[in-house]
């Protein structure tokens, strides 16, 4: 039990068909997870439970990266991460390619977005962390994103998200403008920008 305590501390995060094959005991797994030492985030997938915070980034963000290694932390997720709004989701929002499939998520809880291709590349910024990657999009592509989906999450989100993004000293309308015409919200955002700039 003791090595399979330092094997999770030095790994943090764990597949289950690693874990056998370095001989660890499927019972051993399941008490460390009743005793609350680690924890199972996926259908054989668990993590330490006593892991270091990232400074800017919640373990919630990470684990769903772990999980889901195409995922890409997206809109109202993007959005609180680059505090870019008041709202505080209780979801963590993640875009994956059209055709995956996705496993389960047992925690946190996550709300998945099938992006088609040409919504799904552009943008993504990747972020190293001690307990491995963790993909996000920029903000000029969060917020066009926001606008097109303002229809299911709120226009009055997206239009926080752009207003707060527009007082930003790195604010840039080149990149509104390049990600809005990718997003294919050119029309819907433009009347906006022009209103809250004038």
């Amino acid at each position: 039990m003791d090595n399979l305590i330092k094997y999770f501390k030095r790994k943090k995060y764990c597949l289950m068909k690693e874990l056998k094959a370095s001989s660890f005991q499927t019972r051993d797994i399941a008490k460390l997870c009743r005793k609350g030492i680690i924890y199972k985030i996926k259908s054989g997938l668990y993590r330490l439970s006593d892991i270091k915070e990232v400074p800017g980034i919640s373990s919630g963000i990470i684990d769903v990266c772990q999980a889901i290694p195409e995922g890409v932390i997206c809109l109202i997720s993007a959005l609180d991460f680059y505090d870019l709004t008041t709202f505080n989701p209780h979801e963590i929002y993640v875009a994956v390619p059209h055709e995956k499939k996705v496993s389960k998520i047992i925690y946190p809880p996550v709300k998945i977005f099938y992006f088609p291709e040409r919504f799904y590349r552009p943008g993504i910024n990747t972020i190293k962390t001690p307990y491995g990657s963790v993909k996000i999009y920029n903000r000029e592509k969060t917020i066009c994103d926001m606008f097109r989906y303002r229809k299911k999450l709120g226009e009055d989100l997206a239009l926080e998200g752009l207003k707060n993004y527009l007082t930003l000293e790195e604010a840039s309308m080149k990149k509104i403008r390049e990600y809005s015409v990718i997003c294919q919200v050119k029309t819907v955002i433009s009347p906006y920008v022009k209103a809250i700039v004038a």
